[in-house]
């Protein structure tokens, strides 16, 4: 009787539709990376004249076109240049924005609510509008053609959003606490850095994991400031292999475009556990 039963089951047709349209999507978010994974595979001549996603031959040779580097860099060096600008941005958005948002969720002054509510009007800012002006101060003070004034901003708590991300994660944590802490003889900073901070892990891990992304794909910044080859990063790298040889050079150009998309690739499976988390704790607490 079980059995009949089982077997004659209905289907629910709305749920296999939902699980289809949710293959077809996925699907199409995943061409554009089938694609260059397939065209950085393919000789000089496929590239632009063929439409077929997968290469006449596999053209191994453009990857060790894109190790040897671009404008007698090394790609290490390139590596290590992009590696440099993205964690030093990541350990200036995590210390300042925290510090940020430790004032503003737990610290009482004068003002507090305005200019709160002033820092969360700069998201709707547009970057360009501030880049000139940028661009100028650090160039008063020499900083041009280094990167100061790719690290520099972010230890200013500059990013609003991760200020706020940071702020509605704080808010939810109990108060009793930094109280503990208070009656036991702590300063603000020390309540900061030995009870607040460790509690506030998934948000800053979110904020490291976005500031990362961010920065390594950042292509304009780094374009602006940044003039010596031996400077340049991966990003930039890609640019000059179309400015060297035009399109006799986009096979290695895409085939260092996937050697440039692991590091974030292992950055986030490594780190994606505390991103959900984080981002679920900040949205629905305070």
């Amino acid at each position: 009787m079980t059995s009949t039963a089982l077997s004659h089951k209905p289907v629910r047709w709305g749920r296999v539709a939902v699980h289809l349209g949710c293959l077809a999507a996925l699907l199409v978010m995943l061409y554009p990376l089938a694609w260059l994974l397939a065209t950085s595979l393919k000789p000089a001549d496929e590239v632009i004249a063929s439409l077929n996603l997968l290469p006449g031959h596999l053209e191994w040779s453009n990857y060790s076109t894109a190790l040897d580097g671009v404008n007698d860099v090394s790609i290490w060096r390139l590596l290590s240049n992009s590696l440099l600008i993205a964690g030093g941005a990541v350990l200036g958005n995590v210390l300042s924005c925290s510090l940020a948002a430790y004032a503003f969720a737990r610290l009482r002054f004068r003002f507090r609510g305005p200019l709160f509510a002033f820092m969360i009007a700069t998201i709707m800012l547009p970057h360009h509008a501030v880049l000139i002006p940028q661009y100028i101060i650090f160039n008063q003070l020499g900083l041009v053609n280094t990167y100061w004034p790719l690290i520099l901003p972010k230890f200013l708590a500059t990013e609003a959003f991760f200020v706020f991300l940071i702020v509605q994660f704080m808010r939810g944590l109990p108060r009793e606490l930094e109280e503990a802490a208070r009656i036991d003889g702590c300063g603000p900073f020390r309540s900061f850095f030995q009870v607040v901070l460790p509690l506030t892990r998934p948000a800053l891990i979110t904020t490291a994991i976005f500031t990362f992304i961010w920065t390594w794909n950042d292509f304009f910044t780094q374009l602006i400031y940044l003039f010596d080859p031996d400077k340049f990063t991966l990003t930039l790298a890609l640019r000059s292999f179309v400015d060297a040889s035009s399109t006799s050079a986009f096979g290695p150009m895409f085939a260092l475009s996937v050697i440039a998309l692991l590091p974030i690739v292992l950055f986030f499976l490594a780190f994606q556990r505390f991103l959900v988390e984080g981002m679920a704790s900040s949205g629905v607490k305070g």
